[in-house]
């Protein structure tokens, strides 16, 4: 595939092969990063896991203390004084058997979905439509939760869902090209220090294999394993 001369210029700052300590890896991605819009900031971490064994799966979720920069559109499925605490909390949509028959008949311009314990019967009935597309609530990922203003408002200010795929590799919105060069520092190591610490008691061998991160345009820039584990 030919590449873009913009992209050819922006990958001349990069040594493909070479391994960068965490803060001039996001330097040069910033670098990279010369679209007309504000392009996103990508981490790509991948792990020694084999995903096909449930107890291997890596899963979580994290507030990045920068934020991601992206609006977040949140569904509340909840019912009586929990709609008026959703609302007030910042989510976008709010209800209950309206928003299950709306995502029924095909609706899912949602980013979130979270819900409460005692609508669940009514929301497992949409698992074959959110599931697909990642939208189901879940427990382990604090989507399903009695406390639905802390939950949307956690969402609304960059709290991030985070998983394995079946390669055992995690990707990552870590921030904005128009962010600081620190905020997104604090942003990775924030995020890379929640996926080590949730390493599988199975788990063999080596557990970090590669972390890299780029823009959404820009070339991948590969970080040298010992800066970012420190």
């Amino acid at each position: 595939m030919k590449k873009s001369k913009r992209f050819s210029d922006a990958s001349e700052h990069v040594e493909t092969l070479r391994h960068y300590a965490l803060d001039e890896a996001v330097s040069l991605v910033k670098k990279s990063a010369t679209a007309k819009f504000n392009e996103t900031i990508e981490l790509k971490m991948n792990l020694g896991v084999d995903p096909r064994h449930a107890d291997q799966i890596v899963r979580g979720t994290i507030s990045l203390p920068h934020g991601t920069g992206k609006e977040v559109k949140v569904l509340a499925i909840c019912k009586g004084d929990n709609q008026q605490i959703a609302k007030d909390a910042g989510a976008d949509f709010v209800g209950f058997e309206n928003m299950v028959e709306k995502i029924i008949s095909g609706w899912t311009d949602v980013d979130v979905v979270i819900t409460t314990p005692d609508c669940m019967s009514e929301v497992g009935k949409l698992g074959r439509i959110l599931g697909p597309r990642g939208l189901m609530p879940n427990p382990k990922s604090g989507t399903v939760t009695q406390d639905v203003g802390k939950a949307v408002g956690e969402l609304k200010a960059g709290r991030i869902e985070f998983r394995t795929d079946k390669y055992g590799i995690i990707h990552s919105v870590v921030g904005k090209a128009s962010f600081e060069e620190n905020q997104l520092s604090e942003n990775l190591k924030t995020l890379i220090g929640k996926i080590v610490k949730l390493r599988p008691s199975t788990a063999k061998g080596r557990y970090i294999k590669s972390i890299d991160i780029c823009s959404t345009m820009g070339p991948r820039v590969s970080i040298d394993l010992s800066s970012a584990l420190k």
